[in-house]
């Protein structure tokens, strides 16, 4: 059954991830994510229904807009790719459970927004506000439905107590994190509280640890300097998507390891 979940789950990930293209090129500049239909960026002409198959398209035109014959970047079919597996690991992990919306959601929502704090180096409240409350939503809901409500709670207070702390960490080193990485631990709070307190722990201190190990790497390589200041919104959303899918067993292994399990 968790197989056929996850190949479900790839499908629409392939779909919403088309979509996570049109919010990372437009949301960033202010533009609508609704309308107008998406068109090539070099020559402005709408592109066709025919041409908006995800992935397949992309490979069928040979990364060529249709009109212009234009290169085509291939991070829009490496991001549909990207989500499509994401989404089939998301359904694997959660199942055919009330929670498995919240937590599409979830994915999608790390992957946009690790890939727009990388581009711009900002973390647009046009999403953590509205996407936060929702996800809140759908698995305050799964919980209740589940004959769970504490796990309906645990979301919320995870959410709360996760703001509380990277909102003193920030506050104490303004330089190293934004406002925009508090609302993200907000919304990752919420994700992960669901799970379990651990889930929460692990989702955002390993962050912590996913970009000091990124850092350390990039400066022994001379591509950094120790003065330059990397975006922690992605390494929230690996560490975050990590707690998710493996967090279980890594929970499980260390309490054995201390004497806990």
């Amino acid at each position: 059954m968790g197989w056929l979940v996850g190949v479900i789950c790839a499908v629409f990930g392939l779909a919403f991830g088309s979509f996570a293209n049109v919010v990372i090129h437009r949301v960033p500049a202010r533009r609508s994510v609704v309308s107008p239909a998406s068109a090539c960026p070099a020559c402005d002409s709408r592109i066709a229904a025919r041409d908006n198959i995800p992935v397949v398209s992309w490979l069928l035109l040979r990364g060529r807009c249709r009109t212009c014959r234009s290169p085509i970047a291939a991070h829009y079919p490496l991001v549909e790719l990207a989500m499509a597996v994401l989404f089939a690991l998301v359904g694997w992990r959660v199942g055919a459970t009330w929670a498995l919306p919240g937590y599409l959601l979830f994915a999608w929502t790390l992957v946009v927004v690790a890939v727009i704090d990388g581009q711009t180096r900002k973390i647009p409240n046009r999403l953590t506000y509205p996407l936060t409350p929702a996800l809140l939503g759908l698995l305050v809901a799964a919980g209740l439905l589940t004959g769970q409500p504490g796990w309906a709670l645990r979301a919320l207070l995870g959410g709360i107590v996760a703001f509380a702390v990277l909102l003193g960490i920030a506050l104490v080193s303004p330089k190293g994190m934004g406002m925009g990485d508090v609302k993200l631990a907000a919304f990752i709070g919420v994700g992960l509280g669901y799970l379990s307190w651990g889930h929460v722990l692990l989702g955002i201190f390993g962050g912590f640890l996913v970009g000091g190990v990124v850092a350390i790497l990039l400066l022994g390589s001379g591509r950094r300097a120790r003065k330059d200041l990397l975006p922690f919104g992605p390494y929230l959303a690996i560490s975050a998507l990590l707690s998710l899918l493996v967090g279980e067993t890594l929970i499980t292994g260390y309490q054995r390891l201390v004497g806990l399990g």
